[in-house]
């Protein structure tokens, strides 16, 4: 099977202006006519000073993290942004990488996701998070030290939003009697869910187990970790051949301005691939100067992919 390519579109701006939204479009419909699988965009409503309690990042190419963030970084509402993409593309898979839950009341996610698979016909998946800003949470009156167990309540009920109508609810949190949201979203059921973090803590794997069709860790996983999940999956009658491995390289910087050497972070997929994963990320700016070398990485990427998998 084919590597899956998947192209982190948010956190470029050191190749496409951060106010220049339409060239974030642009970037996936090149991304699509090239070959990529998926663009995938992140999400933050609001950051607080703390973005960067542990430095900001020394090249702007590099992942964004926890706490090494300026206050400052654009980052648009990937929702909006992944319903202009939608109309622009007919095959490129959307992946909602990271939108955080307990931000947003279930029922307005439910019909926003639903809203965005139906107008992309199938193509949206969905990673739900807590993520880690204390401030953001604070900025909108919401419990950090809960958002947990507001996730694992929201998760009950957005999927049963998508897959009945009426949907009643009465929990913790949220309270409802019978609501109608329609129209629903494309598929039955609703987009695919991804979930990701670091390690293999308790909750991550009980979340896979009863919602999850993928995995997309945050870092590198040990043999041991999967092999926690794959005893959970087999124990609740599910197996691991039925979750997406979702991967990815990063590129090392000797400078503030350095672009990643490609082959260098292409050392890391041989690994990858041997652990199961068929679907890696990567980020265009990190090995790019301009949107004009997109087509060349593109390229690249696949060749090495299919060198690896024949």
């Amino acid at each position: 099977m084919s590597i899956r390519w998947v192209m982190v579109l948010t956190e470029n701006d050191a190749i496409v202006d951060p106010r220049d939204l339409g060239g974030l479009v642009e970037l996936a419909v090149t991304a699509e006519r090239h070959g990529v699988d998926a663009v995938m965009l992140s999400d933050h409503i609001a950051l607080g000073p703390s973005a960067g309690a542990n430095g900001v990042m020394d090249n702007l190419r590099d992942y964004a993290a926890p706490g090494n963030q300026d206050p400052a970084t654009a980052w648009p509402s990937s929702i909006v942004l992944m319903s202009a993409i939608a109309q622009a593309t007919s095959t490129l898979r959307l992946v909602a990488g990271a939108i955080i839950f307990p931000l947003r009341h279930p029922l307005q996610l439910a019909k926003d996701l639903g809203t965005l698979d139906l107008l992309s016909q199938g193509r949206l998946v969905v990673l739900p998070t807590v993520s880690w800003h204390e401030d953001e949470y604070a900025a909108l009156g919401v419990p950090f030290r809960r958002r947990g167990a507001i996730l694992d309540e929201q998760l009950d009920v957005v999927t049963r939003a998508w897959r009945e109508s009426p949907v009643r609810h009465e929990g913790e949190f949220y309270q409802f009697d019978d609501v109608w949201l329609e129209p629903g979203p494309f598929r039955p059921g609703g987009p695919p869910l991804w979930f990701g973090g670091q390690g293999m803590h308790p909750p991550l794997v009980r979340r896979i187990v009863q919602y999850g069709a993928g995995l997309n860790p945050f870092g590198t996983l040990t043999a041991d970790d999967l092999g926690v999940l794959d005893s959970a999956m087999t124990e609740a009658g599910r197996s691991m051949s039925e979750l997406e491995l979702v991967g990815g390289i990063r590129g090392r910087f000797d400078g503030p301005d350095a672009v990643a050497d490609l082959d260098e972070a292409l050392a890391a997929l041989p690994r990858q691939v041997e652990q199961g994963y068929t679907s890696i990320c990567f980020k265009p700016a990190m090995f790019c100067r301009t949107v004009d070398e997109v087509p060349d990485l593109i390229a690249h990427l696949r060749a090495a992919g299919d060198a690896l998998t024949g």
